[in-house]
């Protein structure tokens, strides 16, 4: 169909585009649209083939890159002059014109409509032209013509390849309505923008047309409305200098305005305004961006698009508060859906201990929301004895998080403080205390055994987990699943119990020792710095252990003249081909797949079990040898680093003990210090064990699941073998049961949603019901000038230069270069051994990153407010890991 009235079912966003296609809608919901029409996509593609500008669109566009503003200002302008030499075809014109006939030849609004704007989660708003007071049959082609040729905009040439969206998926429809002569006119979100919250309806209005506000060239007024009662929370007046009027002749003039003291809506229209934003809202079911105007005293309806600057938030009943697993893990990327469940099942399981029996996908507590993880901390916090361990907690693991936290709990929503301490709940507490006890009095009087009982048992748990499968391909993928429940449902139960009377004596006697050291200096500095120190160069830390093994890997390849050759020469992506046809000169392939043999399992984002690991990809190994064998300086070899953490443990006790002697009771207090920190090193380095353990299981899972995924891929349901991760427990056991369904059509959405999380750069740290929404990192409200704040974690200061890093597969780090990304797991840690110091959004005193920092003796800052975003690449920066402050250089 050429032409699409307003009142067409057939107004979808492929044949309208996004505008075209929610006019339609809220016109057929009875909405007040202004009368119009739309030209169909179909008109704007026969436009492009017609004048054979296909050819000219791709030779533009091809190699651009999304940031190079000058190269794509000069493709838009090719492209654009090519659009506007084009001809509409003799029918086309004719049927355009009828259209604008019926609607009796009065001044329209001509709006660009594209197949990729207005979407639940990308807007495109301001990407394509709108021309607006156009008089005429023949202004009106050519404002249609002007309005195709916007979907090449360097704006929305830009705007697609950041988004990943294909320019020759992308095409445009063109709306044309009759034009409202608006009075006053603005924008309604039906959510609040800034703050998430779903209760208010905020209002920007101005004079006149909307150009003005759009466009930035007027300070509105701007309203906050309770959404519920209609009560006006908030009111302030702007300036409004200018407005935008439409002039006798066509087109639209700006003009001077003094009206800044004049109120543009009554009371009575902004609860009015209000109330009708509810209604749209309650039509599409999410909040809504929506462009309205008044004329006549009547409210007319503009345009209306998903507000996508919204986190979307998990399920819940009533006030409800989540923060972000993936922040207390180092992990901000989204999960494939099978690894969430995977989390989710690992969850449950660990509530077995406490004799609670909850299916991985009815428990409420660990849920997903924006293709992540978050971990429901209300009901605790509602708890009065809750509430106070885990403000303590969780202060300790995130700092950030919890002054977020600290800022809700007295909230009267919550209902801080009125939960009850059950008999059953104490029952079970106290029966596994009671254990812990025990094995905790048995930790420290043989903190050797200890460790050395954990550790074995890891290893006897792992020798089991194999499993034998038979059967049709469908039969096989259900015993699979079995094993994957099974083996992730258990490991909480089995690690738990052992894990905790071996981490929890060592946790205790660092504070311990914290607290020796502040009686003894005198000082408070949360942490002493001196009581880190016992804790560099810890032994038996299996992450450390891991990043020394690829040390001693780039040693051997530095000792082999025709490997160090290849590796010098060959860049990494080829090297891990290489690799993996087993084609690298002996010696580098003989210890490179020594390391991968017991560490080939990990790699970034392990703890979802869709991701790849090293063993699938060995390109970022590749990358951080080469890095390695840049470091030609003995002094800053990683082992040298480590001996000298070591030694600087060494030297840390004794400071104590030295000072613990100069106390009242000093003998006593020396050797409760050397007995402490004897035991503190032989415990703490376990901090890393579980996740090691875990994440060895879930490589043996994966390479069991990939084996369905590569049956089913042959068998012709699935397009590759990873598909079978963005399915479901519940999808896969349905398939199991060879149930038909479009699973590649499920699984290309899921894909989608993926993607589309990725290129999400601030995650919240912590999500409320209200829809409320938390990115502040520490000094997100105190940093001025060129002093960055965080969280100091390892001691130290070193000037060097920023290298920003999102994603370490694909990165190099020179030697001293300051490492600055999101978050950190295990994977990254390779990478410290290279740089000189360590800054992360996320984090806290014993998340991994800090841990390993700490050991190898690099300063690091956590928890910094956007610190991906306000450093950059190149910048040379002074960073204190001691008092947690970053001062910008230059």
């Amino acid at each position: 169909m050429t032409i699409i009235p307003f009142t067409s079912p057939e107004a979808t966003l492929d044949t309208a585009g996004g505008k075209g296609a929610n006019l339609a809608r809220l016109t057929r919901a009875g909405f007040d649209v202004p009368p119009g029409f739309i030209i169909s996509t179909e008109v704007y593609r026969a436009f492009v083939g017609a004048n054979s500008l296909q050819t000219v669109i791709q030779s533009a566009v091809e190699n651009l890159a999304a940031d190079e503003a000058g190269a794509l200002e000069q493709a838009s302008a090719r492209i654009r002059t090519a659009f506007s030499a084009g001809k509409m075809t003799v029918e086309t014109e004719s049927t355009v014109r009828t259209a604008y006939g019926n609607l009796n030849g009065v001044p329209v609004a001509v709006r660009s409509s594209a197949t990729a704007e207005d979407l639940p989660d990308l807007s495109f708003a301001g990407q394509q032209d709108t021309y607006l007071n156009i008089i005429g049959e023949g202004e009106l082609l050519k404002a249609v013509i002007n309005c195709w040729s916007s979907l090449w905009t360097a704006r929305a040439i830009g705007y697609r390849m950041r988004n990943h969206i294909p320019h020759n998926d992308a095409a445009l429809a063109v709306v044309v309505e009759e034009m409202v002569r608006s009075d006053v006119s603005g924008v309604l979100f039906t959510a609040n923008p800034l703050t998430g919250l779903l209760s208010e309806s905020v209002i920007d209005s101005t004079f006149g047309l909307g150009e003005a506000l759009v466009s930035g060239q007027v300070e509105p007024d701007h309203f906050v409305v309770d959404t519920a009662s209609g009560a006006i929370i908030s009111k302030t007046l702007g300036a409004k200098k200018v407005s935008t009027r439409g002039k006798a002749g066509g087109g639209v003039e700006t003009i001077a305005e003094d009206a800044g003291a004049r109120q543009t809506l009554s009371d009575t229209d902004i609860r009015q305004l209000a109330s009708l934003g509810s209604q749209i809202q309650k039509e599409y079911g999410t909040p809504q961006d929506i462009e309205w105007a008044r004329a006549g005293g009547k409210l007319f309806i503009l345009q209306s698009r998903a507000v996508t600057s919204l986190f979307p938030l998990p399920a819940s009943d009533g006030f409800t508060i989540w923060f972000s697993f993936g922040a207390v893990q180092g992990v901000l990327a989204p999960f494939t859906p099978l690894g969430s469940d995977t989390g989710q099942c690992v969850f449950t399981g660990g509530a077995k201990i406490f004799g609670v029996q909850v299916a991985y996908d009815a428990q409420t507590v660990l849920v997903p929301a924006g293709e992540r993880l978050w971990i429901k901390v209300s009901d605790l916090v509602r708890h009065p004895l809750g509430r106070r361990v885990f403000s303590a907690l969780l202060g300790f693991i995130e700092p950030s998080i919890g002054k977020i936290l600290r800022g809700l709990v007295d909230e009267p929503q919550l209902g801080a403080g009125k939960g009850r301490f059950k008999l059953s709940t104490a029952r079970r507490l106290a029966g596994f205390a009671l254990t812990m006890l025990g094995r905790f009095a048995r930790t420290l009087h043989n903190p050797e055994k200890a460790r050395a009982d954990f550790d074995q048992l890891i290893e006897r748990e792992l020798s089991t987990a194999h499993i034998t499968v038979s059967g049709d391909m469908h039969a096989r993928l259900a015993q699979r699943l079995d094993f994957m429940k099974g083996r992730m449902s258990a490991a909480f139960p089995m690690l738990l119990p052992r894990f905790i009377p071996v981490l929890g004596p060592g946790m205790g006697i660092l504070n311990l020792l914290t607290h020796l050291t502040t009686e003894s200096s005198g000082t408070d500095h949360g942490f002493s710095m001196l009581a880190l120190d016992v804790t560099r160069g810890l032994p038996n830390n299996v992450t450390t252990e891991m990043d020394l093994a690829l040390w001693d890997t780039a040693t051997a390849i530095r000792g082999d003249a025709a490997s160090l050759a290849v590796f010098t020469c060959t860049d990494a992506p080829l090297l891990a081909l290489r690799y993996a046809n087993g084609a690298l000169p002996e010696a580098a392939q003989k210890a490179i797949a020594a390391f991968m043999s017991r560490y080939g399992m990990r790699g970034v984002g392990e703890i979802d079990i869709g991701q790849p690991r090293w063993r699938d990809d060995p390109t970022p190994i590749m990358q951080t040898l080469q890095s390695y064998l840049q470091i030609t300086d003995p002094n800053a070899a990683p082992d040298v680093l480590f001996a000298r953490g070591q030694k600087t443990a060494e030297e840390a006790i004794e400071q104590l003990a030295a000072a613990a002697r100069k106390q009242r009771g000093g003998w006593f207090k020396e050797k409760l210090i050397r007995f402490a920190a004897r035991r503190l090193r032989i415990l703490l380095g376990v901090r890393e064990a579980p996740k090691f353990y875990a994440v060895r299981m879930i490589g043996i899972v994966r390479q069991e699941l990939l084996e369905s995924g590569k049956e089913l891929t042959e068998a012709g349901v699935f397009e590759r073998p990873d598909d079978i991760f963005f399915l479901h427990i519940s999808e896969l056991e349905s398939l199991s049961r060879n149930e038909s369904r479009d699973w590649k059509d499920i699984i290309a959405g899921r894909y989608t949603a993926y993607e589309r999380e990725q290129r999400r750069r601030q995650i919240p740290r912590v999500l409320v019901s209200d829809g409320r929404t938390f990115y502040e990192g520490i000094g997100a409200e105190t940093d001025t000038g060129d002093v960055i704040t965080g969280s100091p974690v390892s001691a130290g200061v070193v000037e060097g230069i920023v290298h920003v890093v999102l994603d370490p597969r694909g990165t190099q780090l020179a030697p001293g270069e300051i490492l600055v990304c999101p978050g950190t797991d295990p994977a990254w840690t390779p990478l410290f051994m290279a740089a000189g110091g360590l800054i992360t959004e996320v984090g806290g005193m014993m998340t991994h990153g800090s841990v390993v920092a700490r050991e190898y003796g690099i300063p690091a800052v956590v928890g910094v407010h956007q610190a991906t975003i306000r450093l950059k690449d190149g910048q040379r920066i002074r960073l204190d890991g001691t008092a947690g402050k970053i001062l910008v250089l230059d």
